[in-house]
């Protein structure tokens, strides 16, 4: 099959061109935070976690510590370990593709990959999604970095609590059910209480322990949770293809 007629493969492109443009925004708002232009490339190339980066900029911006920061930034990327390791039993990578695969290992690639029912299809689309946010992702976070640059002290903007608005954006739509609702709430109110008396950066990392609490001692539904950011298929590519592969058998 060509490339160009690959659905796994249109998918991944479509994805790689709308959360590559989203860079711009974590490029202008990580140096009106305070980071260089190469710190906040350093994160995009290195670190390439939407979620993680945009907490860390968060983080720094509000005063808090580089201990402070990469903690966040830590916890969050915990997830794509996870992804991580479904992504390893289902593609099985090989040689310096495990390595390469696993930088790019995130919730968009894993979620097009995953949406696949057919093998070959799977592999296309994590290449496809997983390569073509990572170039687009770092091109327009060094056009927002640049761009920021020119923007002065971000107070005066109003842009001091924009990476952490940025950051409830990414996070609200993927919280699936109510009880991880009803957990998000419940740290969103634990940070608020711990501002007042804690360091800077040091309320996320309270709020991210009272959801381990709950979650240690809570036991919800298998099918709440935190899900990935797109779901490119919906249930009714893969039911085609099952439906495909019953035909031929």
């Amino acid at each position: 099959m060509k490339l160009a007629a690959s659905p796994a493969v249109r998918v991944g492109i479509s994805i790689s061109i709308a959360t590559g443009l989203y860079g711009v925004s974590f490029g202008a708002l990580s140096v009106t935070s305070g980071l260089d232009f190469w710190q906040t490339m350093a994160l995009s190339l290195l670190l390439f976690s939407g979620g993680s980066q945009f907490a860390f900029i968060g983080v720094v911006g509000g005063g808090g510590s580089g201990i402070a920061a990469m903690s966040a930034a830590t916890l969050l990327g915990m997830r794509n370990g996870i992804y991580g390791m479904q992504l390893n039993a289902l593609l099985r990578p090989e040689g310096w593709r495990k390595y390469v695969g696993a930088q790019l290992t995130i919730d968009e690639s894993t979620a097009t990959s995953t949406g696949q029912a057919d093998p070959a299809e799977q592999r296309r689309g994590f290449w496809a999604a997983g390569i073509g946010i990572y170039v687009l992702w770092n091109l327009f976070t060094a056009v927002g970095a640049l761009a920021g640059s020119g923007l002065g002290d971000p107070k005066q903007w109003g842009l001091d609590g924009a990476a952490v608005a940025a950051f409830l954006a990414l996070l609200w739509p993927r919280l699936k059910g109510r009880e991880p609702l009803g957990i998000a709430v419940v740290c969103a109110v634990a940070t608020v209480l711990a501002v007042p008396f804690v360091p800077a950066g040091v309320p996320i990392l309270v709020a991210a322990l009272v959801a381990a609490l709950i979650g240690w001692f809570s036991h919800g539904r298998s099918d709440e949770g935190l899900e990935p950011d797109v779901e490119p298929y919906g249930g009714h590519h893969r039911q085609g293809h099952g439906d495909a592969a019953e035909a031929g058998q």
